[in-house]
């Protein structure tokens, strides 16, 4: 009983630092399966190198923009946009697509969301939205800046998207990217129209991810 009681510490110790070894190469292999795949990653990200998508305006119609005697406004605003990849190997998932119109720095629309989709390489895509507000409030100023711009004979206005979008290399997609689409129409403004305030000329519209 005594050898026994002897020889199992040492046995039991010897069986420890083979199962401490054994789980030490599997983590070391591990690890640098991981480190290859990240890496073979990294290398094809820096070789496509995506280039952000490309948004034109393609027309911008005003229904509606009437401003109450308590600085409260009601419009109606339809546009249509232009989306190109101009990627020859990458693919874009639009995930979130958020628009709405501001005029000198006010939102005078809600936020429309447009339904997600995929973008092939270099493939175009036309997005249209309906704008629409209800009682939004506005400065005091904002009857005054429009009466000038009406004298001025133009109505600049501001049409933003906001949304994520993921890239697609091969049969790999990267995780969700931010960006910015901000756009600048300028519509005729003579006088008080009957018609809607529409402008037909294509403007490029800057886009940051």
């Amino acid at each position: 009983m005594s050898q026994v009681n002897e020889k199992s510490p040492k046995h039991c110790a010897k069986k420890g630092f083979s199962f401490n070894k054994y789980h030490k190469k599997l983590f070391f292999a591990f690890s640098t399966s991981l480190l290859t795949i990240l890496s073979l990653i990294f290398l094809v990200w820096i070789t496509l190198h995506p280039t952000k998508p490309q948004f034109s305006l393609k027309d911008a119609n005003i229904y509606q923009l009437n401003l109450s005697s308590s600085n409260l406004i009601n419009s109606t605003i339809r546009l249509t946009l232009s989306s190109n990849n101009p990627n020859k190997k990458v693919g874009i998932y639009y995930d979130v697509l958020q628009v709405y119109a501001s005029y000198k720095g006010q939102i005078i629309t809600r936020e429309a969301l447009l339904p997600p989709f995929y973008q092939g390489n270099e493939e175009t895509n036309l997005l249209s939205a309906s704008l629409v507000g209800n009682q939004l409030p506005v400065t005091s100023s904002f009857g005054y800046e429009v009466k000038r711009e009406q004298r001025i004979g133009k109505f600049v206005l501001t049409l933003k998207v906001i949304g994520r979008l993921r890239w697609k290399v091969g049969t790999w997609v990267s995780g969700r990217y931010r960006f910015n689409v901000n756009c600048v129409a300028i519509l005729p403004f003579n006088s008080i129209p009957s018609g809607p305030l529409s402008s037909k000329q294509g403007t490029v519209c800057s886009t940051t991810v």
